[in-house]
């Protein structure tokens, strides 16, 4: 287990190296799901603390939860959920923020290829509320992949390979309130690190993802913990 937590470890200190770029940012992730005892019904959100830079420039803090159902017999786990979002401006000087209130709707459809490739399918319904802004809407669709390396499973013990692409498209477009202009491609990510199963129900992942917009492009260290109770 020492020798796995020194590659993340290694990873994650080479991917920051390269924070002197300042067009690596950085973001701190925790995942957690849970479900009721004998129930279909559940819990699952997250915590993300994002930087303009690695650290000590805050870009966005985000605080999402939802309650889940899983149909008996079904691979889909459904969730209707809110969050809510603070944004900062860029710059350590600038102590300006907005803030965002979203609903969203979820399908979570997993399913394994072969003995090792972990596939997962999120579809995601959102109902933004940003300030100055008329209320938008957004669909998002995220491939995961996850493929274990040193064994053919994720539980306690596993290194993996993690990766997955998001898709975000608008649903509305033209220009909105405040001068703000929408186009139908709202954002693309691309994700790839490292994973090792800490326990059958916690896992820390190390990782790279390039964020493209259309008019940026960057990329943003990632590290994160999911948690299943």
């Amino acid at each position: 287990m020492v020798r796995i937590l020194f590659v993340l470890l290694f990873f994650s200190t080479s991917v920051m190296g390269q924070s002197l770029n300042p067009d690596v940012g950085g973001w701190y992730m925790y995942f957690w799901n849970t479900k009721f005892k004998n129930s279909q019904f559940g819990l699952q959100g997250d915590i993300q603390h994002r930087n303009w830079a690695v650290a000590g420039d805050l870009e966005q803090l985000l605080l999402r939860g939802g309650f889940t159902y899983s149909p008996k017999n079904n691979n889909v786990k459904f969730t209707l959920g809110y969050g809510h979002i603070t944004s900062g401006a860029m710059g350590k000087d600038d102590k300006s923020t907005s803030t965002e209130s979203r609903i969203y709707q979820e399908a979570l459809m997993p399913h394994k290829v072969g003995k090792r490739f972990y596939f997962t399918h999120r579809f995601r319904f959102e109902q933004r509320w940003v300030a100055d802004l008329d209320t938008r809407t957004r669909y998002r669709y995220n491939l995961f992949l996850n493929v274990p390396l040193n064994q053919t499973d994720l539980k306690k013990g596993a290194l993996y390979l993690a990766l997955y692409n998001e898709l975000f498209v608008n649903g509305q477009k033209g220009k909105a309130s405040n001068n703000f202009s929408v186009e139908l491609f709202d954002r693309n990510r691309f994700y790839s690190g490292l994973g090792y199963s800490l326990a059958d129900n916690l896992r820390m992942q190390g990782a790279f993802m390039t964020q493209t917009t259309n008019s940026v492009k960057k990329r943003q260290i990632q590290l994160s913990l999911h948690h299943a109770f």
